[in-house]
């Protein structure tokens, strides 16, 4: 469950977002003004996105919607479900996300077994 969210100041992050946000009973907080470097793990996506989805766009949208959506999934999906991430210890975002949402299976002795 998502507690709190953390954001620039931008304009897409104001009123209609922020009240929202609290609205669904999550808490909200703004970095400083001209910090980029309190958002890393943003800027460092933004830098993966940068240097892997835009070369992967090669200038083929040239003002396509449609080819440039069509790119985006295929991106997310890499991303997602098929990149390994440094930040992960080489876990794609889905296996993390399977690792922490799973239940934790604890091993059943022979004891527990006998009183089923």
């Amino acid at each position: 469950m998502v507690e709190k969210i953390q954001t620039d100041n931008g304009a897409e992050f104001q009123s209609t977002f922020h009240w929202h946000v609290l609205d669904q009973g999550i808490g909200h907080v703004y970095i400083r003004p001209a910090t980029p470097r309190l958002n890393g793990k943003v800027e460092r996506s933004h830098q993966i996105d940068s240097e892997e989805f835009y070369r992967l766009l090669d200038g083929v949208v040239q003002g396509d919607l449609a080819v440039f959506n069509d790119k985006l999934k295929e991106w997310e999906d890499y991303y997602n479900y098929h990149r390994p991430h440094g930040s992960l210890a080489g876990q794609t975002p889905y296996e993390r996300l399977l690792q922490k949402t799973q239940p934790h299976t604890q091993p059943v002795n022979d004891q527990q077994q006998q009183h089923s």
